[in-house]
This record gives C-alpha cells, structure tokens and sequence, in this order.
C-alpha cells in the first residue's frame, strides 16, 4: 500500500457492493485483520465509519471486490493523515442530535439504514451507523447524554433533534395522527413521549444540511468533504481551535453506550447500555 494512489473518499458512489457471490474468495484471516484494525481507527475517524461497517459485513465470506473496498479505504486515509476530532475552546456545551435514514439501503436484504449523530455546538461526541433502527435511537442516545451531563451540574431544557423526514415529525407532534398509527409498535411512538415530556424538540433539516447522511451512503466529494468539516473533523487544525479536547469531551467519547447492532427488537431505553457504534 505504500505507492498506492490516494484517494479523496473512501467509497465510491459508483459501488454496487453486495455479497459478490460469483466473485473469487479471499483470505478470510487477513480480511478480519485489516477490517479489525479499521473498525479500531473509527474511534477517532467518523468519515471512515459507514465504509469501515459496510465492509465488516462480509468477513465471513470475502470476496476480492471487498478487499478492493478496503483496500480504498486504507488509500484514504493514506490522503488525509492529518485528520482528527478537534474541540473548539470558545464553543457553547448546546446538546443537539442529527438522524437520517437511506430507504432500503442495503443492497441484500433491502433493509433501510440508519445514522445518527450527537453534537455539543459544533463538537461530535456520539454516531452510529445502523440498519433498521429509527430516529428512536438518537433520542435515546440524547437522553443519555443529558443524564451525564445533569451529573456535571449542566442544565438543559428541549434538545433539538433534526431530521429529514416530515412524516415523523407530524406523527410525534400532531394527536390527531396517534389514532391511526395505534399499530405501530411502542417503540415507534418513543419520540412521541418525549415530546410531550418537553425532553426533545423535533424540526426539520433540507437533506444538505443533514450531518447523518454521512452515515448512511457514500457520498460525492464535494458534500463528503463538506460534512465531514461539518462534524469537527476539519482538514486542517483550526488555529482558534484547543489542541486538547476537553476532559467532558472525551468522556462522553470514550464511555458512550451502544445500541444493539442489529434491527431494533425492544423498545429504546433512555440509558443505553452499550456503545453506539
């Protein structure tokens, strides 16, 4: 890999990555060796993280057009070595999450796949990348958030929570719509109590501005690059920025709880009980 060309996205939106059945099987050990060394990296690499799961899927059974994929990814990251989270010293502890949803994404099953994002102003603390969750997910991961902050002796009141989809926000704001959707399972209508207990506020966000869909599909340059910067991992490090993350920051990075991986089968809980991604 040392004089491989870099590349400026670590997937293309030109992949039709499937389980590539008729494709010639590779090394399954050094296949789970570069996705563990990977999925490791995402801890400080979010721009990685929906190629780096995408790939992880099909460790049981590679194939060489999955190992190209990886291979690219190890080609980007080969182009931006200098990237990283960089927390802002001046930047308000404001509580906001993003979730967004690629319909049918998956290429497989057709599930639909799911990301989420928590921020603190402009500073990234949780995401995930998920198939068949829903926005349920994020505001679980919110509440959680909150909780340990409340420990901090920090006060919030309706956190913000942006999505694209103006369907959700009419069932969880408008009563009128709680009588016809009285069969979608409990979960679905976690965002509703919330709501109404004024932990959440729920409003819209255009799909440009939307900061999960970086974790949902691949992405042209131009608007992978614009969300990336988006999420506090710039190209470059930011001058006015703190070359420390703060202690809180890194707090909530490294001891954020997970959702379950696979689809959504009981009801979120407020207080996660495992990591997010």
């Amino acid at each position: 890999m040392g004089d491989s060309k870099p590349m400026t996205t670590p997937m293309s939106t030109n992949t039709a990555f499937d389980a590539d059945e008729d494709g010639e099987a590779v090394d399954q050990k050094e296949f789970r060796g570069m996705i563990g060394s990977l999925l490791y990296l995402t801890t400080t690499r979010p721009d990685i993280h929906f190629a780096v799961c995408l790939c992880a899927c099909y460790q049981a059974s590679p194939r060489t057009s999955h190992r190209q994929t990886v291979k690219r990814i190890f080609r980007y990251l080969k182009f931006t070595p200098e990237l990283g989270f960089w927390y802002s010293s001046g930047s308000s502890l404001s509580l906001k999450g993003f979730s967004d949803a690629d319909h049918t994404g998956c290429r497989i099953d057709r599930k639909s796949i799911f990301g989420t994002c928590q921020l603190l102003e402009t500073s990234l603390v949780s995401w995930s990348s998920r198939k068949q969750a829903n926005a349920a997910s994020c505001c679980s991961q919110l509440l959680w958030i909150k909780a340990t902050l409340n420990d901090f002796g920090l006060r919030f009141g309706r956190i913000p929570l942006l999505v694209d989809s103006t369907s959700g926000i009419s069932i969880a704001k408008n009563p009128i719509l709680h009588s016809r959707t009285k069969h979608i399972d409990a979960r679905f209508h976690f965002l509703r109590d919330h709501y109404e207990k004024g932990d959440i506020d729920l409003f819209h966000v255009v799909t440009q501005n939307q900061l999960a869909d970086i974790f949902t599909k691949p992405l042209a340059f131009s608007t992978f690059v614009r969300l990336r910067c988006e999420l506090g991992t710039p190209a470059r490090p930011n001058p006015a920025a703190s070359p420390v993350p703060s202690s809180l920051l890194l707090l909530l990075l490294f001891t954020r709880p997970s959702a379950p991986r696979g689809p959504a089968e009981r009801q979120p809980n407020p207080r996660p009980s495992s990591s997010s991604h």
